[in-house]
């Protein structure tokens, strides 16, 4: 459920936080109060294009935040978040956030981290569904028609097992489609890949001889300046007539002629042992280097060459050595494969087959039990119809089930080709008055005709529906009298099995609602300001009664009954 919209900087709005409640949310207030704007700000945040208009007057930059408790929702939030690299909900806590500037600047955060707008849309999809009277929602399209079918009639099992097989039988046509080329092309593939498999495995890899052919290689090609370096060390250190080791030991000389005049004088005799001892580990340690460094031009040329080739796979097959290894294993797969292509589709073609009988099989099973479902699903909505007043109307679904698996001409197979949900395609069809041909609900023109049918729809699916909150933006347009009564009651409905947001002009529409907000317009410091607050059971009255005309007794007492 959505707990709190912080909402500023927009339009008329310079700071506002709305706490909502569980249940049925009420929003209401004169005309141009700025109730659009709580819908304007939840489309914001939930990834819908901004508008730098929007921006409050004398602003640079607007924002609004809204925090969910997402403990039910069903979607997977949490590997979404994880694949998208973004911080878990805290204590089941999900912030979004969206900010832009008058510049253009967009910004989006999700727990914190900043995302993209797309990542931002995909979430807000799980979260809230708009409905007001210039929305597509997302109960006009036929997929979601059909998902909601399947949900009134408990198919998604069925559904699910379809679709995994059609997923097996997408992987099988991807193999199959990379052996069927033309000769031509299955010719160049086999030499390209041949040439590939040789030029890899002729090298021999290793993946870690780089590293330690660079070290020989730079030992190597400065082989005679090491080797110059070197003697020239050995000779200051030994091989001098002054070197170090000659003067050490006149130095050790005088030293024992110090200790016989003063035997307090050993410790010096002592340090200077340990001195010469290390001149002469250093003495050993450089000749065995120096033995060690060989100039061989051959050698280099050997070492320049695989080097080469080296960067020439890299260049080629991958960044590193361990890539170019993988390359050659990948390309000595396919090779094989293409070299037993006929076998291989001989494979493919009779798994194809046991598959496509299967996939008829299981979608004509679901098919069927969607054609139960369908009335059943219709006299529900119907009856939901009723309520709101379309006494005469008529609620259908239409099924068209694609002709796939039985037709013998390949381009009409694959012009039916299945779909993960199935061989079938269903349209909700809606006739408001008696007389009139039924017509698909997307092509219903009445703003006033839309809302209610979509109110029926929602109140007979609350229980499947997995989206947790509903918006209902002035889904009471055009109603009145009984049915304006009717549509109340059927929010109060939805609101037991999701969280309902409801922006309204009608009192009895916003009287059974567990919570009622009113929006104001204020002047404060010369600047117009819209505030919204939460109305205790006297307010409630009296906004009831500036609804139903005024703050007669005649209006408060009519407030008060419809209270009660």
């Amino acid at each position: 459920m959505l707990t709190t919209l912080r909402i500023k900087n927009l339009a008329l709005v310079s700071d506002l936080t709305l706490e909502l409640q569980p249940g049925c949310n009420v929003v209401t207030g004169e005309t141009g109060a700025g109730k659009s704007i709580i819908i304007g700000a939840l489309n914001l945040v939930l990834g819908q294009r901004a508008d730098r208009t929007l921006i409050r007057s004398g602003s640079d930059s607007c924002s609004v935040e809204a925090v969910f408790d997402v403990k039910k929702l069903r979607a997977p939030l949490k590997s979404f978040l994880d694949e998208n690299g973004l911080e878990p909900c805290d204590d089941n806590q999900l912030v979004l956030k969206r900010t832009f500037t008058s510049a253009g600047t967009n910004r989006q955060f999700v727990n914190g981290s900043a995302t993209t707008l797309n990542v931002l849309a995909s979430i807000g999809e799980w979260l809230v569904d708009m409905h007001g009277p210039h929305d597509h929602q997302s109960l006009l399209h036929p997929a979601k028609q059909l998902a909601i079918l399947d949900a009134f009639g408990g198919l998604e099992k069925e559904r699910e097992a379809f679709g995994e097989l059609v997923l097996r039988r997408s992987e099988l046509e991807r193999e199959k489609s990379v052996l069927v080329v033309d000769e031509k092309t299955y010719a160049q593939q086999l030499d390209l890949l041949r040439f590939q498999v040789k030029e890899i495995e002729g090298a021999r890899l290793k993946a870690d001889e780089e590293e330690q052919l660079l070290l020989e290689h730079n030992r190597a090609s400065n082989a005679a300046k090491l080797l110059q370096l070197s003697q020239a060390a050995l000779d200051v250190l030994s091989e001098s007539e002054g070197s170090l080791l000659t003067q050490a030991g006149a130095v050790g000389r005088t030293l024992q002629e110090l200790q016989r005049v003063d035997a307090g004088a050993a410790a010096l005799t002592e340090l200077h042992e340990q001195g010469v001892s290390v001149l002469r580990d250093l003495q050993a340690e450089l000749s065995r280097y120096a033995d060690k460094v060989d100039v061989d031009p051959a050698r280099l040329a050997e070492m320049d060459e695989r080097l080469n080739l080296i960067h020439s796979l890299k260049r080629k097959y991958g960044v590193t050595l361990a890539e170019v290894i993988a390359f050659g294993a990948e390309a000595k797969e396919k090779l094989q494969s293409l070299e037993s292509r006929d076998a291989e589709l001989a494979r493919i073609n009779g798994a194809l087959a046991k598959l496509d009988a299967e996939l008829l099989k299981v979608g004509k099973k679901l098919s069927a039990e969607r054609k139960k479902v369908i009335p059943q699903l219709a006299k529900a909505v119907a009856k939901q119809l009723a309520d709101l007043g379309f006494k005469q109307s008529r609620f259908d679904v239409e099924l068209t089930s694609a002709g796939w698996g039985e037709a013998t001409d390949e381009l009409a197979r694959e012009d039916a080709r299945p779909t993960r949900s199935g061989l079938d395609t269903i349209e909700f069809q809606f006739a408001p008055n008696p007389g009139e041909p039924a017509k698909p609900l997307r092509a219903i023109a009445s703003s006033g005709e839309m809302a209610r049918v979509m109110l029926a729809l929602k109140t007979v699916l609350a229980a499947e529906d997995e989206i947790p909150v509903l918006v209902f933006d002035e889904v009471d347009a055009n109603v009145g009298g009984e049915t304006a009564n009717a549509v109340g009651e059927k929010m109060k409905q939805i609101a037991a099995k999701r969280q309902v947001l409801c922006i309204t002009h009608l009192p009895q529409v916003a009287a059974p609602a567990d919570a009622h907000y009113v929006v104001t317009k204020q002047v404060k410091d010369g600047r117009t300001i819209s505030e919204i607050e939460l109305l205790d059971k006297k307010s409630r009255v009296t906004e009831l009664a500036r609804m139903l005309g005024g703050q007669s007794d005649a209006a408060r007492k009519h407030a008060e009954a419809l209270l009660r």
